[in-house]
């Protein structure tokens, strides 16, 4: 398990995450300025969907390139890739 690998799809993930803190903290400042709860609902939904669409992306990315690169060097490594996935897809 290669816990420091850093892929292409990092940055977007990143851009995706920062996007999400940048609603997330307008969405505090709705909240202390007493906006309509409707609103609020609306934005929080949005904040889980973006939060979710980027560990979303990283688990794809992971398994398309750490744990395919793994399953086919020998059948150990082919092990470890499968015990991986089982713990990295309990997150979807």
């Amino acid at each position: 398990m290669n816990k420091t690998a850093t892929h292409t799809s990092h940055a977007d993930i990143i851009r995706r995450l920062k996007r999400a803190e940048g609603h997330l903290h307008s969405t505090i400042g709705m909240i202390e300025t007493g906006r309509n709860c409707v609103e609020l609902a609306q934005q929080l939904h949005a904040i889980e969907k973006a939060i979710a669409n980027a560990k979303k992306a990283l688990i794809h990315d992971h398994v398309d390139h750490c744990l395919e690169a793994q399953t086919g060097a020998d059948a150990k490594s082919a092990k470890a890739a499968l015990v991986e996935f089982k713990e990295i897809s309990k997150y979807l």
